[in-house]
């Protein structure tokens, strides 16, 4: 009964209730006065056709653009309703000068590491320049002096996720999309009150609709009565920012600068497989040590500079003390990087389609969402089609039931061209990683899905010949062991009614 009660009178049944009327009300009035009066059929026609002229003349992805002309042109009423509700992706213009006053005081701060960048030249230039484009066009520089550890579940990353607070002497910052109350966050929390008596600054940053249904509205304040600064990303209010898609879908864990996580895990018991969803819950995770955390810190201080409309008076006082970095051992290239989705610049679809691109013998991916679009598409059928062993998991229990068959209809052209395609057996996979050729990785926050590759604002780190990378492959062979592979016959066997749905979807995919 707690959960029904919960699920009835939560703050996400309630936002999505009003929403509906919201719908519901600018539909039905523009239906009335269009039968009424026969004008405003015509002026719907007229605002219709300019709607299509605007969306087609955006410089966006031609998917995107494609469903949303579709739906306004074949049923023009619901489809500017929608479109004026859910259509504009972009911040509002006071808060885009906002996020480029915090894009350009912590472009002060990063300074390329000439000598890495060098030395990644001598070493393979068609790597360097994967590296070259990361650095000129995401603003993040790669780095030497700075070991890797991958985890490749929750639950082993959780105990050195705690170990780091522990050790915190200066600062600690937390943003994520999902943080839960329970086990996970329990023990987190402790810790976070210890430090702040301790005189350690802490931070967190979570996004409020990734948290919409994980905690109370003022959650914030709990934090903030105990010492913890906090902030909410982009605040959902159903009335007021609707039309805001943008989400802050990263997960950046930072402690005085020298240790930092990022990976898919979210701060909720399910992470952790204390809690049982959908069957056992796989994620993925990196930890870096020394000079590469850097970025890390200076992407939450970005996006706290953004929410709290302040800059630091000083970003070095968060820099490693100098006596520090001389204790940092060197493994690889490490090239942490930021996507925003403000700058028109597709970072994380890039690094992706930069690894296809460069892998000669294979290519393994973890993504929990497979919903791409034809750049996407064509890279991977023509990597397999030139001899590359590309081989992509997906999950084997769905966590949303409509977006797992849109994954699944992706499948038929991919398996035709010779990608192998495994749905994870044990459970859900929430990984997103990619592995080439024993020499090129990345794990991060960035799901295969329009979302994650076009609307949210997202993190990873892009990894050459360090340690992390073997460890990646190896997670990737033992989880293709434990999944199912996919056949061609398994796409041209389903059901006329799932086929003509998966169509549908395919269609809205860049809507959803």
């Amino acid at each position: 009964m707690k959960k029904i009660a919960h699920l009835l009178l939560g703050r996400f049944t309630i936002i999505a209730c009003v929403i509906l009327l919201q719908v519901a009300w600018l539909v039905g009035i523009l239906y009335l006065f269009s039968n009424r009066y026969s004008y405003v059929m015509m002026l719907v026609r007229i605002l219709a056709d300019i709607i299509v002229l605007v969306i087609l003349n955006k410089w966006a992805n031609p998917a995107n653009k494609l469903s949303w002309t579709f739906l306004v042109m074949v049923q023009p009423i619901f489809g500017l309703a929608i479109y004026l509700m859910f259509g504009r992706s972009g911040l509002t213009r006071g808060m885009r000068q906002r996020m480029d006053a915090a894009n350009r005081e912590v472009a002060k701060h990063i300074a390329p590491d000439g000598d890495a960048a060098e030395a990644l030249l001598r070493n393979d230039r068609g790597v360097y320049n994967q590296s070259a484009y990361i650095s000129e066009w995401a603003g993040f520089p790669v780095y030497r002096n700075t070991a890797t550890k991958y985890y490749k579940c929750g639950e082993e990353m959780f105990p050195d996720m705690l170990c780091a607070l522990r050790s915190a002497k200066r600062f600690i910052f937390l943003e994520y999309f999902i943080v839960e109350e329970g086990y996970m966050f329990g023990e987190i929390e402790k810790i976070l009150e210890q430090k702040v008596k301790e005189g350690v600054e802490v931070r967190v940053i979570y996004d409020d609709v990734g948290c919409i249904s994980t905690l109370p509205p003022n959650f914030y304040r709990r934090l903030q009565s105990k010492g913890i600064k906090c902030a909410v990303f982009n605040p959902f209010r159903p009335i007021v920012s609707v039309v805001m898609n943008n989400r802050d879908h990263r997960k950046i864990f930072v402690v005085d600068g020298t240790v930092g996580f990022t990976g898919g895990i979210n701060l909720a018991d399910e992470y952790i497989n204390k809690v049982e969803r959908f069957g056992y819950w796989k994620d993925t995770g990196i930890r870096l040590c020394g000079e590469g955390v850097w970025s890390l810190t200076v992407m939450f201080l970005e996006m706290w500079g953004y929410i709290c409309r302040q800059t630091e008076p000083d970003y070095t006082v968060y820099m490693p003390s100098a006596n520090r970095t001389d204790e940092f051992s060197d493994d690889g290239f490490v090239q942490p990087y930021g996507d925003s989705p403000l700058d028109h610049e597709n970072v994380g679809e890039n690094i992706y389609l930069n690894i296809i691109g460069k892998a000669e013998r294979y290519v393994y991916i973890f993504t929990p969402y497979l919903i791409i679009d034809h750049e996407m598409l064509v890279a991977l059928c023509n990597a397999a089609k030139s001899g590359v062993d590309v081989r992509i998991v997906t999950p084997g229990i769905p966590d949303k039931k409509m977006v797992y068959l849109l994954t699944q209809a992706y499948y038929a052209p991919l398996i035709k061209a010779g990608v192998k395609i495994y749905q994870y057996t044990p459970g859900f996979i929430h990984a997103k990683c990619f592995v080439c050729d024993d020499e090129i990785a990345t794990v991060g926050s960035v799901n295969l899905d329009f979302r994650s590759l076009y609307l949210h604002f997202e993190c990873g780190v892009w990894m050459y010949r360090s340690k992390a990378v073997m460890q990646v492959k190896e997670d990737c062979l033992e989880t293709f062991a434990c999944s199912e592979q996919i056949s061609y016959e398994f796409c041209r066997n389903r059901r006329l009614p799932v086929r003509m749905l998966q169509s549908v979807l395919r269609l809205f995919a860049p809507l959803l």
